[in-house]
């Protein structure tokens, strides 16, 4: 049987992205699992861990203080712990991993066998089932392995602070059914999908538009969950994807502005920050000496949007919170943007009164106009 070149290439593309994608499931369906466990056995020792008392409400930090590893800091033991308490029917797909785990001595298999036998219930209101036309009646039927297999721990985050089982199972079906990706299910929700949905005359025309229209997951959006790198052992600055393009601009624009000499003291770059229950990445972060005071940049291989600055915004205000000590000045952003060859640069600070200041940052740091040339030429070189 002969094999034409096409017919080689075409089965190699396919037998490489499949098996990559059943790996990347594999490792997401892994780390969920791990997740869902570490929540169970804090909650199992708030209820009946012997020196339990002895830690209290301080239990979470000690743990992490204790366990010194990204991946289990404060803020994700208390996710997993939430995580837990929201999906306790995920114990039906976990017995397997248990018993790898060979947990037996420790004691936990007498509350696993009980949270599979006695199923916590959660509060279910059929008759807003059944007046939400484009939710099935069976809706609160998810299966946990569907659950597991079709939506990344990184989605099931966005759902955590949805109080509302039916709006919760709402957008699980949706996800699923949509192949969402994390950022689509954070604009649905933040959009009010579900509320629209409930008022509108057709739903299901919503349905399809909404649908039509959604941001599908990839490949790489699965295994670039800030969550999936912790698991992995990876880096926090591995997080960020960045397409060539823009990762070749931060990575000169460094250079450019330390060249400069006007007092830029260079700090981080893909600069990882927490708000709320989010992970953020600040394209480059420097300390202005002469200005004493954080400047953050920002830069983006598309057209300038209102959330691009609203996003800049975010970031100045929380430095200007969490990180700006006694003595600064208020923090400084500065967005470029770039789009066909054209640049755009704006500059952002942080909410003051200090009119001095701001007058003098205008004098320190790079004009518009030698930003928009530096863009410019890299752009054509690229």
């Amino acid at each position: 049987m002969m094999m034409n070149f096409d017919l080689l290439v075409h089965t190699i593309q396919d037998t490489h992205t499949t098996l990559q994608q059943s790996a990347i499931k594999a490792i997401n369906k892994h780390l969920t699992i791990r997740n869902w466990l570490i929540g169970f056995y804090i909650v199992e020792f708030e209820q009946k861990g012997e020196d339990r008392a002895r830690y209290g409400e301080k239990l979470l930090q000690n743990l992490a203080d204790s366990l010194n590893q990204n991946s289990l800091s404060y803020r994700n033991l208390r996710l997993f712990r939430q995580f837990y308490l929201l999906y306790p029917q995920i114990s039906e797909t976990i017995k397997e991993q248990f018993y790898q785990l060979n947990l037996q001595s420790l004691n936990w298999q007498s509350s696993i066998a009980k949270s599979l036998s006695v199923e916590k219930q959660r509060d279910i209101n059929w008759q807003s089932i059944a007046n939400l036309k484009n939710v099935p009646r069976n809706a609160y039927e998810i299966s946990p392995d569907k659950l597991l297999a079709k939506l990344s721990y990184t989605h099931l985050v966005q759902l955590f602070p949805i109080d509302d089982p039916l709006k919760r199972t709402f957008y699980e079906i949706a996800c699923i059914k949509g192949n969402w990706s994390v950022s689509e299910l954070k604009r649905q929700i933040n959009t009010l999908y579900f509320e629209r949905s409930g008022m509108s005359l057709n739903p299901e025309k919503l349905s399809l538009d909404v649908q039509e229209n959604a941001e599908k997951v990839r490949v790489a959006d699965i295994i670039k969950s800030p969550f999936t790198f912790e698991f992995l052992g990876l880096k926090s600055k591995d997080t960020v994807y960045e397409n060539e393009l823009e990762q070749a601009l931060v990575d000169h624009l460094e250079e450019f502005l330390i060249e400069l000499g006007h007092g830029f003291c260079f700090e981080s770059k893909q600069k990882r920050i927490t708000i709320g229950d989010e992970y953020f990445f600040i394209d480059l972060v420097f300390y202005h000496r002469i200005l004493k005071c954080h400047v953050l940049v920002e830069l983006k291989t598309n057209e300038v949007k209102h959330e691009h600055i609203g996003q800049l915004k975010t970031y100045i205000n929380y430095y200007k919170k969490e990180i700006m000590l006694e003595g600064d000045n208020p923090p400084v952003g500065i967005l470029l943007v770039t789009d066909q060859n054209k640049a755009l640069v704006e500059y952002a600070v942080a909410d003051s009164d200090m009119a001095l200041f701001v007058s003098k940052y205008i004098l320190e740091l790079p004009s518009k106009e030698q930003l928009e040339v530096f863009i410019k030429s890299e752009l054509n070189q690229l």
